[in-house]
């Protein structure tokens, strides 16, 4: 989402490298640039302007100023203060209460409440070992309410059964009530949202407020809104006592003015960003490791705990033996390598993390699609055929390419890349570290 904003930055730094000091003259024109990089955002005009003054104050500092690499000395400046405009350091959700301990999910129709709601319930679930109850209270929408009971299903958690014929705040009483007498840690309620701002969904969102107590008030904001999400921001701040936000859809294809403009319009922390459509697509919202991802440094830290979260370590181990005995990696592990990868994000994800990588555009055939394909062959082979590869002749991938629908040259270019991989195991069995890195570049599909 940010893509645009972290190539305009970043020829903003090159183009410094080239001076010999940072002077007054060329810290005006790269603010210059800056400012309307910041401006294409769709970041807020008073964020820009605090933003900006912040910069050229530390900007023109002795200390900045004596040093003899002018882009490194402005690129920490910009970083520090992308930090604190985003909040400086993540803000735990604050779960301190006796339970059950109600987190109250506020804001417009379409912004994602449902969504977030059930990727909040899965990460309190598996991260943080709460019993969740899920409750919808848009009697609106009878859709919602369904969908919220659909996605519980999913995650293995409770959902209290309500309908359109029902009271939001009767709903929310008699789902705390439940949530008391059975035990669960936590209550998630998804409120009603509007396409628009009006008073009787106001009403209606204080009423619930004043109704459950939450102990957490998370605004959820659509990135992709621009300069509506300051002002819908704004009306809710002014409503509810917000006690942070959750930023969807930062994965689009929007500007993504809004994750640099909230934080600083409400004053209330962004807690958790969400990425995709699936149920595992809510992250922690680290301001420091956001800033450094705008200005194209990566965000190997976030990567390091996705790994740690996502792989399997019993297969990484089974895979590990393989490698330093030299021998037996299979197709099957070769599948396993990919599954393993989809499940921190896919390629892309774990590219937009890498320093330098983010916005590289993906290796031919390296997609998501590409990706399926080669686990639809490795399906369609026998046990025998994913052992032994050797034993595929003319015949067998023809048989293959068929049950996988695809043509014959998939085959071939999956057996290839596979060849590949085989070898780079080879490499790492030996230790030639050197020649593994060159032998990667043919792991991947299509890489």
């Amino acid at each position: 989402m940010l893509d645009n904003l972290t190539s305009r930055l970043s020829s903003v730094i090159k183009n410094l490298r080239g001076q010999a000091r940072l002077t007054e003259t060329n810290i005006q024109d790269a603010l210059r640039e800056v400012r309307m990089a910041l401006l294409e955002a769709d970041v807020a005009l008073p964020v820009v302007k605090d933003f900006i003054a912040q910069v050229r104050d530390k900007a023109l500092g002795v200390e900045v100023l004596q040093s003899l690499t002018p882009g490194q000395a402005l690129i920490g400046v910009v970083h520090d203060e992308l930090t604190r405009l985003m909040g400086e350091h993540n803000a735990a959700l604050n779960l301190a209460t006796t339970p059950p301990a109600v987190i109250l999910m506020a804001g417009l129709q379409g912004s994602g409440k449902t969504t977030s709601s059930g990727k909040l319930a899965r990460l309190l679930k598996e991260q943080m070992k709460k019993k969740v109850l899920l409750v919808s209270c848009d009697v609106y929408r009878p859709a919602a309410i369904e969908q919220l009971k659909t996605l519980a299903g999913q995650l293995g958690v409770d959902c209290f059964p309500s309908s359109s014929a029902q009271k939001p705040v009767d709903i929310a009483l008699a789902a705390h009530d439940y949530a008391r007498k059975h035990f669960h840690d936590v209550l998630i309620v998804d409120t009603a949202g509007r396409l628009g701002i009006d008073q009787a969904m106001m009403d209606e969102i204080r009423a619930l407020h004043g109704a459950v107590k939450p102990i957490e008030t998370l605004f959820v904001v659509d990135a992709m809104q621009g300069q509506d999400a300051v002002n819908t921001a704004r009306a809710f701040n002014d409503t509810l006592p917000l006690t942070g936000v959750i930023l969807t859809k930062l994965d689009g294809d929007s500007r993504g003015g809004a994750a640099l403009s909230v934080r600083h319009i409400t004053g209330k922390p962004i807690k958790f960003v969400g990425v995709g459509e699936k149920l595992t697509g809510l992250e922690a919202f680290h301001p420091e490791r956001m800033a450094s991802r705008v200005l194209g440094m990566g965000d190997v830290l976030s990567l390091i705990e996705e790994a740690q979260r996502g792989v399997d370590h019993a297969e990484a181990k089974k895979l590990a033996d393989k490698v330093k005995s030299g021998k037996n990696f299979d197709l099957e592990d070769f599948k396993a390598q990919i599954t393993q990868m989809r499940k921190m994000g896919g390629l892309s994800a774990m590219m937009d993390k890498l320093p330098g990588a983010a916005g590289a555009a993906l290796p031919a055939g390296a997609d998501e699609k590409a990706m399926n394909r080669v686990e639809g062959i490795i399906n369609s082979m026998t046990p025998a055929e994913r052992r032994k590869p050797e034993l595929l002749k003319a015949a067998r991938k023809r048989r293959i390419a068929a049950g996988a629908g695809v043509q014959v040259q998939e085959v071939n270019r999956l057996l290839k890349q596979f060849e590949q991989a085989q070898k780079m195991m080879k490499m790492m069995s030996k230790g030639g570290l050197a020649k593994m890195m060159r032998g990667m570049k043919g792991m991947l599909p299509g890489m």
